[in-house]
């Protein structure tokens, strides 16, 4: 297949472009450095120094003999990115091309007008450039489960069927997020579905709860080759702080009471989910959601699991709840459902001790590259 991954240099991006291009399908991979750039901004820097995203490239074309071209340019650019659908004609297109902070969205009011505006527009763009080029090419989003937010309810798989009044119908599930970030994942569901309706596209959205690991099968080949590993407040996932966080010797930062419970995956299970789905399209005129989780546990347990491993690897890991700088429940009902992945073939990774420990083995080589003043920095959702 041609395959075109928008937001390449990204955590999750590089190493989606590597596993589809060790499988041998046609790679090209398109990043604007958003993410480093604003990491640089605000001095919270990646722990392991990478390449950027064309030396990256080469380097992989270098050890493994395979090809993954690189663009470096901004996807809400509509006549750049209308190009590259013409030169490349991917057959899906995976879009990760967004701002995916839901603190850096609520930092301040340019911030989120540039989140807003990134997000939305780059979702317009991929859905009118697929319907110029090719109505038949799979759009795969990267949404969140951080849409569906804490119902009182089970949260099914995308979709939920209501019966009102004698009568019944099918809808979106019930959307209510807790940041502006997630709002704007909310939103590109909607026009999506809006587009599917409207145009008979097809689409696959992720509903993918936090990720945690630093590595996968692809960057083993080369340190080099690991991920955009983020680990402080603004860009980095709870348990890869977390880590982090007990090598430094910086408490671990549980909010409030520390019960908020959601779905995670290892990043390796994120590559499978991806691949799986683009290798198993939707139909045409067809919007397929899938949660894609493995587990769920809440920020007390996963602080648990942490300690526990830490201290057994002669680390003194101390646990220490904060004021809860964020608008959320802290305790409260979760129940998600999850099959739809697991049915095309997904064989999960489980968070174990060892998957931890060997998280603090390689976070433990890149100790004096922690930047404590990162870890933590207060933003408010007030």
């Amino acid at each position: 297949m041609k395959i075109l991954v928008l937001g390449a240099d990204g955590y999750l991006g590089w190493a989606t472009c590597m596993y589809f291009s060790q499988r041998g399908h046609e790679v090209m991979g398109v990043d604007n450095y958003f993410r480093r750039y604003a990491s640089i901004e605000l001095d919270c820097e990646p722990l392991i120094p990478i390449p950027n995203l064309v030396q990256r490239a080469q380097l992989w074309r270098d050890l493994t003999g395979k090809r993954v071209e690189v663009v470096i340019g901004d996807v809400t650019d509509y006549n750049l990115l209308l190009d590259l659908f013409r030169r490349h004609q991917p057959e899906a297109v995976i879009h990760y091309a967004e701002q995916p902070s839901a603190p850096y969205s609520m930092i301040d009011r340019e911030k989120a007008a540039l989140t807003i505006q990134n997000n939305l527009l780059s979702t317009l763009n991929i859905a009118y450039a697929v319907k110029e080029t090719n109505p038949a090419c799979h759009i795969i989003k990267l949404g969140t489960m951080g849409e569906y937010g804490t119902p009182n309810i089970d949260i099914e798989e995308g979709w939920i069927e209501i019966e009102h009044k004698g009568k019944k119908d099918t809808f979106l599930f019930p959307r209510q997020a807790s940041s502006l970030y997630h709002t704007t994942k909310i939103q590109d569901t909607d026009l999506l579905w809006f587009y599917v309706r409207t145009w008979g596209i097809r689409v696959t959205d992720l509903m993918q709860g936090p990720v945690y690991g630093l590595s996968t099968e692809e960057s083993a080949i080369d340190e080099r080759l690991i991920p955009l590993f983020n680990y402080d407040e603004v860009f980095g996932t709870v348990l890869n702080r977390f880590i982090v966080q007990a090598v430094a010797g910086y408490p671990l930062t549980v909010y409030g009471r520390g019960g908020q419970t959601r779905g995670y995956l290892n990043i390796k299970d994120t590559m499978q989910c991806v691949y799986l789905s683009a290798t198993q399209p939707p139909q045409a005129g067809e919007l397929r959601i899938f949660n894609q989780v493995v587990e769920t546990f809440s920020v007390n347990e996963l602080a648990e699991k942490v300690k526990t491993v830490g201290d057994r690897l002669g680390y003194q890991v101390e646990i220490k709840t904060i004021p809860n700088p964020r608008a959320e429940k802290e305790e409260h009902y979760y129940n998600p459902t999850y099959t739809g992945l697991l049915e095309l073939g997904l064989q999960p990774h489980y968070l174990t001790e060892d998957v931890l420990a060997e998280m603090f083995r390689v976070v433990g080589q890149y100790k004096d590259r922690i930047h404590r003043g990162a870890i933590f920095r207060g933003v408010s959702w007030k």
